[in-house]
């Protein structure tokens, strides 16, 4: 046998071994918990995974679903969680002030023209004038941007209703069609058949409020200790997040796969994106209008008093996007 017939078999030999003894790296797990999960802004890590982009970076998520930011806050701060998504910044910012070990990683919505108010097509609530104090407002849980802008609807545009948490968009319409609730909350594309259809009315947007529309107002929030422990899991989180949201704008596959999954017409889904949707709402570079977000926060009593330059470095953790 020639030499080289020897090195050919002893490299073939070798390398079966040196695989088994070296088997590909083990991808890394995170949670999530995601308020309103089955909204169009919080679809990067479920369509982002069933795409394949983050098993690309070696990752697996395991995403779960709550009623809103104040439920997923709380899984952040015991931990039972890594990172929680659609959590509205001032909610954020109250839970750091309060000593709660949470971060934000990224700015996850820019603006607040996506969410509504409505009430049933036959209710005599025309605007949010109209509303007394006997009548109720809707919004998801403590902490959500949903309950940032009632608080502003009530304290800067005057509207006397009842701030009431309702939970999601689903239980809420149910809570406005049984009269239980005078004024129901949601986010497209959430109930855009049933203004349609002449069941209920828009009385009010979220970009009616000023002061909020050029603000992030949701955002993601990541475990302090999680951050430290699993910081390169989650530096790759970030990177296929990123590629998750381009994707989603870019192919049409997306939003094929969205309506098949929440069982909506595309052309609807298509119709809510361009509306109230768009791809600059959803960036992660930035934290647009910090000082007014602070602002905002203490006026409507998140906190008890402005942020300091260092908490707001310790707070905010957006990692820079990758060239």
């Amino acid at each position: 046998m020639t030499i080289l017939k020897r090195l050919a078999l002893a490299v073939g030999l070798i390398a079966p071994l040196a695989m088994a003894a070296n088997p590909a790296a083990a991808e890394d797990h995170l949670k999530l918990v995601i308020g309103q999960i089955n909204n169009w802004e919080n679809q990067a890590p479920t369509l982002g995974q069933d795409a394949g982009i983050f098993k690309k970076h070696g990752l697996v998520l395991e995403n779960v679903g709550t009623r809103g930011a104040g439920e997923t806050i709380q899984a952040v701060i015991s931990g039972s969680a890594d990172i929680g998504a659609g959590v509205g910044a001032a909610g954020a910012m109250r839970a750091f002030e309060k000593g709660a070990p949470v971060r934000i990683l990224a700015p996850m919505f820019t603006g607040t023209g996506d969410l509504y108010w409505y009430v049933r097509s036959d209710s005599k609530i025309k605007s949010l004038k109209d509303a007394t104090p006997a009548n109720t407002i809707a919004y998801s849980t403590n902490g959500s941007s949903s309950n940032n802008i009632v608080v502003a609807f009530v304290k800067e545009l005057g509207c006397k209703a009842k701030p009431t948490a309702t939970g999601g968009p689903a239980a809420t319409l149910t809570a406005v069609m049984s009269g239980q609730i005078d004024i129901g909350w949601a986010a497209p594309p959430f109930g855009l058949q049933e203004e349609k259809d002449g069941k209920v009315r828009i009385i009010a947007h979220g970009s009616d409020v000023p002061s909020l529309r050029g603000q992030t107002v949701r955002t993601l929030i990541v475990n302090a200790n999680a951050l430290k422990t699993k910081h390169d899991a989650i530096m790759r989180f970030m990177q296929a997040y990123r590629e998750a949201v381009d994707w989603m704008y870019a192919d049409p596959k997306a939003v094929e796969m969205y309506a098949k999954k929440i069982h909506k017409p595309v052309e609807l889904l298509k119709m809510s994106m361009e509306k109230y949707h768009p791809k600059s709402a959803l960036q992660t570079d930035h934290f647009a209008d910090l000082d007014g977000a602070v602002r905002d926060a203490v006026k409507l009593k998140f906190l008890t008093k402005p942020l300091t330059k260092a908490q707001l470095a310790e707070l905010i953790q957006i990692p820079p996007v990758k060239k």
